[in-house]
């Protein structure tokens, strides 16, 4: 285990003063309009009535992008229609609609996402009845995983538990595939009694340009991971914002396309992505990693979109202390982040990152000791398992550190996590609730300081 701390950097002055202020300006802009979206917006509409409750449980945004286009598609047709996320509903407001539409993903092995939460912990548990509810669920999973689309069956269960009516029975989709969404369209059109509502579209792809390639990790124990830097090839600046993710359609297997965390800022000009190269027992590679990390070569186009991730986002959190924590090519989202508050020269950040072996895997450690230089990091705990005696973690360290990780939280530090959902993730969650106390990490998740990009 490696533990690399500096002080602040020097105070910055002149123009930097002038970026800072442009920064926290634009961030009270976006908080403002997160917290509308939060609170839940009534699309006015021609129709009369009570408005459609529309809900989304996402963990990497999509479920929320299909949820803002239905209540985008019903107020077209004249049907009010109130968006909120699922964590934001209460049992009063099940209990005021008379229909409602769940769009919810599914994280890991059927669980719910991080957003579905509080709804799950204090709506899902109080045995009020629904008996005048009509509802609809549309079900986001992956069949590659065992309990395919599990949160939505378990939610749609619960629902006919309480007395609720379905509207229509549940649509599931794999990997969202087209015939579900279009069946998710028609009963939509049914519900706002219209046959030409506008069809579903899904972002269109883009040809990209595989710029420059780097293996990182040459003679590491782990599978071969690689820096990439890709461009639009339409020589136009693409937009999005840290902690966002791409889809990348490899032509092995263009419907089933891979999702990875951006690594780098708009501002960039490049989206750059760290891939860790899958290789299957028989010696076959991964379809997407292996197309990216060997078979595509430097300068082949790329298809790939752009995909928000408002879950990950910094939002609110954007000058608040931050408690950085991933393993592996989880470091990529976090890397953005860093990025992103280098840039705007403001707020403190802790960095605590694992892999396998210092002296191969270690990436981006130039970078990192840079921003411990400037004052970018305050922190940064760098923990190799395989480097001591007895394997150590992130969340060992984080639990040696619980006094101090205690003190960033009390001073309203936000905790943003990135890798494997296996192990890690859940190994830093029960450091947390030790640390912070069941109570505290809820409070934190409910309050938008908890966040997690995991896979």
């Amino acid at each position: 285990m490696s533990v690399f701390e500096w002080g602040s950097a020097a105070a910055r002055q002149g123009a930097a003063a002038a970026v800072v202020l442009f920064w926290l300006l634009l961030c009270i802009s976006i908080a403002r309009a997160q917290r509308r979206a939060r609170q839940g917006v009534v699309q006015a509409a021609a129709g009369s009535g009570v408005p459609v409750l529309v809900a989304y449980a996402s963990q990497t945004g999509f479920a929320e992008q299909v949820a803002r286009q239905t209540a985008d598609l019903l107020h077209t047709a004249g049907v009010p229609s109130r968006l909120l996320a699922l964590s934001s509903v209460t049992a009063d407001d099940l209990a005021a609609a008379e229909r409602a539409l769940f769009i919810v993903s599914t994280c890991g092995e059927g669980d719910p996402p991080d957003n579905a939460a509080a709804f799950v912990r204090r709506v899902m548990t109080d045995g009020r009845t629904l008996p005048n509810l009509h509802h609809g669920v549309l079900a986001l999973g992956d069949s590659e995983y065992r309990h395919f689309c599990g949160f939505g069956r378990s939610l749609d269960g619960w629902l006919a538990g309480t007395g609720a009516s379905p509207l229509f029975e549940r649509i599931e989709v794999d990997n969202a595939n087209e015939a579900a969404m279009a069946e998710w369209h028609h009963r939509l059109s049914h519900l706002a009694g219209t046959s030409d509502l506008p069809d579903w579209q899904a972002p269109a792809w883009e040809p990209w340009r595989l710029l420059a390639r780097e293996h990182l990790n040459p003679g590491s124990a782990g599978g071969p991971t690689f820096h990439l830097e890709l461009a639009p090839s339409s020589g136009v600046a693409a937009d999005w914002r840290s902690g966002d993710l791409v889809q990348v359609r490899a032509p092995a297997d263009p419907s089933r396309p891979r999702e990875y965390s951006i690594a780098s800022i708009a501002a960039d000009g490049r989206v750059h992505l760290l891939v860790r190269q899958e290789r299957h027992p028989d010696g076959s590679l991964g379809v997407a990693s292996g197309w990216l990390t060997e078979q595509a070569e430097v300068g082949a186009s790329i298809d790939l979109r752009l995909r928000p991730h408002a879950n990950f986002q910094l939002g609110d959190n954007a000058t608040r202390p931050l408690i950085l924590v991933g393993n592996g090519t989880g470091l990529a989202g976090l890397r953005g982040h860093l990025r992103a508050r280098a840039a705007a020269g403001a707020g403190r950040c802790w960095l605590v990152f694992g892999e396998r072996q210092g002296a191969f895997d270690a990436y981006y450690r130039d970078e990192i000791e840079g921003w411990l230089s400037s004052g970018v990091l305050a922190r940064a705990d760098l923990v190799f398992s395989r480097d001591t005696p007895q394997k150590a973690y992130v969340q060992d360290r984080l639990r040696e550190a619980a006094a101090d990780v205690k003190a960033w939280l009390d001073d309203g530090a936000a905790v943003y996590v990135c890798g494997s959902l296996q192990g890690m993730a859940g190994g830093v969650d029960a450091a947390l609730t030790e640390i912070a106390g069941a109570d505290g990490v809820a409070r934190l998740m409910d309050g938008g300081r908890y966040r997690r990009d995991v896979y």
